[in-house]
């Protein structure tokens, strides 16, 4: 199918989608804010601001909960870790959602995408068991025909494995399938694994600014794919 990406060069000709979750759906920020401050209380540590957490988004939960640990400098961070990490995924399954907000012209874009018969994955760092109930606490699960998370490959994005996993089980070549993030984290995997990429403007990018990743487009909703 030809798609037409606005200040693109030429029309994408593809047969499916790789969607990321955190930053991209959904802003989630509220999300980490509060299971993280809850796992910090646990731990008898300082609460971390959530403009601080939006830096550290994006490559996994395991180097988030490190990034947060070093950040209120925690002792013996390594050594504290596998509590922290029980702690924030009893509070994060606990919240899932609850903070989060879908971002406006996500469903129109998914819907316009469905409409065309592209065959669409939700490809996320985030853990499967986190990703699975957020979407449907959205109600953006009907529009996947397969949702990978961050434990479901042996490597995470920016390493291309879970892209061109993604495209197998999508049946679709990495050429003819779009990754659709908001990092450059997204855009390192796609580039190595032959995938074209489309990034949102509003995401989390590590505190730098989206425009300086090379991309097929930058846009500004989801929507703008229709």
């Amino acid at each position: 199918m030809q798609l037409n990406l606005p200040a693109a060069r030429q029309p994408l000709e593809i047969d499916a989608v790789m969607v990321d979750l955190d930053g991209t759906m959904v802003n989630t920020l509220g999300d980490f804010a509060e299971a993280l401050n809850r796992m910090l209380a646990d731990l008898q540590l300082p609460a971390i601001a959530p403009q601080a957490i939006e830096h550290m988004v994006g490559k996994g939960s395991e180097h988030l909960i490190r990034s947060v640990l070093a950040h209120v400098g925690a002792a013996k961070a390594e050594a504290l870790y596998p509590r922290a990490w029980q702690r924030y995924e009893h509070h994060y399954l606990q919240i899932n959602g609850q903070f989060a907000d879908v971002y406006p012209g996500v469903r129109e874009g998914l819907q316009a995408l469905q409409a065309r018969g592209l065959r669409l994955a939700c490809l996320t760092n985030k853990p499967l068991s986190f990703a699975r109930p957020l979407l449907a606490a959205k109600g953006l699960d009907g529009f996947f025909d397969q949702v990978f998370g961050g434990d479901s490959f042996e490597r995470k994005k920016p390493d291309p494995m879970p892209l061109l996993k993604t495209c197998e089980a999508l049946a679709s070549q990495p050429a003819r399938t779009l990754m659709v993030g908001d990092s450059s984290n997204d855009a390192q995997a796609a580039h190595a694994a032959g995938c074209p990429v489309v990034l949102m403007t509003y995401g989390y990018n590590h505190g730098q600014p989206i425009a300086a990743v090379a991309a097929e487009a930058h846009l500004d909703s989801l929507a703008q794919l229709a």
